[in-house]
């Protein structure tokens, strides 16, 4: 692979691979050096990718791999965790929101974010996670309540970028059949 290649792949999904790596491990240290990892790996393989897709795809999949052999090696199970990065937000929203997805658990923070933040579909966070269509969906569907639970009726969901669904709960559909 030549250089000006490695270039593009790397300034094409740089952001993707950290945001994704960042999402397992909440500090930037650890998640540039998966970042590291996975471009390195990415470019002693000399493959051939079908699409930009496929590889970004690829890239995350190896990600997510590598965030949790780390997460069980010893050497992470037994350190001292390095206080949260200092990051700017653009409105109090912005930092309430991604306090509260950072705080989910982990298999309900890469689905937040492979869904909202990179805007993969369902099926192809599916692909990527290699789970079913439907746990993806039930793992989103649960993230998004605990999500409203943690942020409260408070927060303008259609700026956080999570919006709520306009489907009514239970009750209030059975009184809509009604016609009540």
């Amino acid at each position: 692979m030549d250089t000006q290649l490695m270039e593009v792949i790397y300034d094409k999904h740089k952001n993707t691979v950290y945001r994704t790596a960042f999402t397992y491990f909440k500090n930037t240290a650890d998640a540039e050096d998966i970042t590291s990892e996975v471009f390195i790996k990415c470019f002693e393989q000399d493959s051939n990718y079908n699409s930009d897709e496929h590889l970004k795809a690829w890239l995350i999949r190896c990600t997510i791999n590598r965030c949790r052999d780390v997460l069980r090696s010893f050497r992470y199970k037994n350190h001292v965790s390095l206080e949260e990065a200092d990051l700017v937000y653009e409105t109090p929203e912005e930092s309430t929101v991604y306090h509260a997805v950072m705080n989910l658990p982990s298999k309900y923070r890469i689905v937040i974010h492979l869904y909202y933040y990179e805007g993969y579909s369902v099926d192809e966070i599916a692909g990527i996670t290699e789970k079913s269509s439907t746990a993806v969906q039930t793992q989103l569907y649960r993230a998004r309540n605990k999500l409203a639970k943690i942020l409260g009726e408070e927060l303008d969901y259609e700026y956080s970028g999570l919006q709520r669904s306009n489907r009514p709960s239970g009750s209030k559909r059975k009184m809509q059949r009604r016609g009540i």
